[in-house]
């Protein structure tokens, strides 16, 4: 690959923190107070900040999303951007592929610069990364023609009681998470996998702790500490600011009688728990890419190398299948067996569905060992649309550490589709 067509990720990329959407379950998460713009645009500040590229640069945005759950979110890449400290006239595009949104953003990145037709040579680099705020709200339906006065309100709070008959008020995180296509939830989609391969609860939640357990000691090595900008937030009533530093959903006591313990959450008889499904998290993750060429002339440190880009669909009843075909595109157009991938993320949408994928990947001849060294979204959390943004990151951030070669990252995607990056480690 010359120079010219090679597209790298410049050193210095950043995300927050993921943190919870409920404290305890009970009150509004650490991120509560900001949307998803508001979140990209905190992480394309922090990689702006420590990536030595001068921002007169930077000639586009592309950001992943997956909901358009706020006020602000129908501006979403564009918001990033200006709250993220770039200038008017950088424009910005929003990608949706769902879970694999941030990923989506880095391929689509290439292909803009890559393609040429709108890339800015005056301006060769661009942001990408995802964002999103899990803050989801509760929607009113059927309420499209009413007056104010005959249950809507133009300001203020909506008591449902007060709602008119006919009128519904639902949680639109969780409309999303069932697919009609399909007919099932997402983790019933997950339950049907772990039917067809076999897997027990006692597997799930074995690869649940094993999460947690590999989190929590790359946190106290310090391993996460590189790619993630800390956010303070502004402390209220005489009480002092709190300074977020870390992935906040990691479990230090977590024990296999603890998980045990755990009942069913999604089927009677079923093998998912709040114990071995990803967390739901609030986050966002920002990067460079340009030219490796481009890079070279202007002094920039490649962090690494994207090889190749896999994007695969498959039955939407068994959609946390999907990296499995995703990476058998990526390795081909590589042209890289799976015994040359050093280091994998697969996001653990659920327990199930990601031993499914691990299972396949060693007919690939990819170590199951390599997959999740440092824990995943059953720990760490599954922001949506900033997903594969983060998994970018922290792979990079891995392979440089420990001088490894290649990486591969890989997600399900609701619907029945999968992503898949191949990168190259240049440090």
């Amino acid at each position: 690959m010359t120079d010219d067509r090679s597209i790298v990720i410049l050193d210095g990329a950043r995300r927050t923190p993921r943190a919870d959407i409920l404290i305890d379950n009970k009150v509004p998460g650490l991120f509560a107070r900001y949307s998803t713009t508001a979140l990209g645009g905190l992480a394309i500040k922090a990689t702006l900040e420590q990536t030595p590229v001068e921002r007169e640069l930077v000639g586009h945005v592309i950001m992943g999303m997956a909901s358009h759950s706020h006020r602000d979110s129908i501006y979403g890449a564009q918001g990033m951007a200006w709250r993220g400290g770039l200038a008017d006239d950088v424009p910005a595009l929003t990608v949706a592929r769902i879970c694999g949104s941030g990923a989506e953003a880095v391929a689509v990145g290439m292909e803009h610069i890559l393609a040429g037709i709108r890339h800015d040579q005056a301006r060769p680099f661009l942001v990408v990364g995802g964002a999103e705020s899990m803050q989801y709200p509760f929607s009113a339906y059927n309420m499209r023609g009413k007056k104010v006065g005959e249950g809507i309100q133009k300001y203020g709070p909506l008591d449902p009681r007060g709602l008119p008959r006919g009128e519904v008020l639902q949680d639109t995180l969780l409309m999303g998470l069932y697919d009609p296509s399909a007919s099932l939830a997402m983790a019933n989609t997950a339950e049907e996998l772990g039917r067809r391969y076999g897997i027990t609860r006692e597997q799930a939640d074995e690869f649940g702790h094993r999460s947690h357990a590999n989190a929590r000691e790359a946190r106290d090595a310090g391993y996460f500490a590189e790619e993630i900008a800390s956010v303070t937030l502004p402390g209220s009533g005489g009480e002092p600011d709190l300074t977020v530093e870390h992935d906040t959903h990691i479990m230090d006591g977590i024990s296999m009688a603890k998980m045990a313990r755990l009942r069913p959450a999604f089927e009677m008889g079923g093998i998912i728990t709040a114990g071995n499904a990803s967390a739901v998290v609030d986050g966002a993750a920002a990067m460079v890419l340009g030219r490796e060429s481009d890079a070279r002339e202007h002094g920039l440190k490649p962090l690494a190398r994207v090889v190749a880009v896999g994007t695969a669909a498959c039955d939407p009843q068994i959609m946390g299948w999907g990296p499995v075909p995703a990476t058998r595109i990526a390795l081909e157009k590589a042209g890289l067996g799976g015994d040359a991938i050093d280091h994998v993320e697969l996001n653990e949408a659920f327990a199930p569905q990601a031993l499914a994928c691990v299972r396949d990947f060693a007919e690939m001849d990819i170590d199951p060992a390599k997959v999740n060294p440092q824990g995943n979204a059953i720990a760490l959390g599954h922001p949506l649309g900033a997903t594969g943004a983060v998994l970018t990151l922290t792979c990079a951030y891995a392979l440089r550490r420990k001088g490894q070669k290649y990486g591969l990252i890989t997600m399900c995607i609701g619907g029945g589709q999968g992503n898949a990056l191949i990168i190259e480690s240049l440090s």
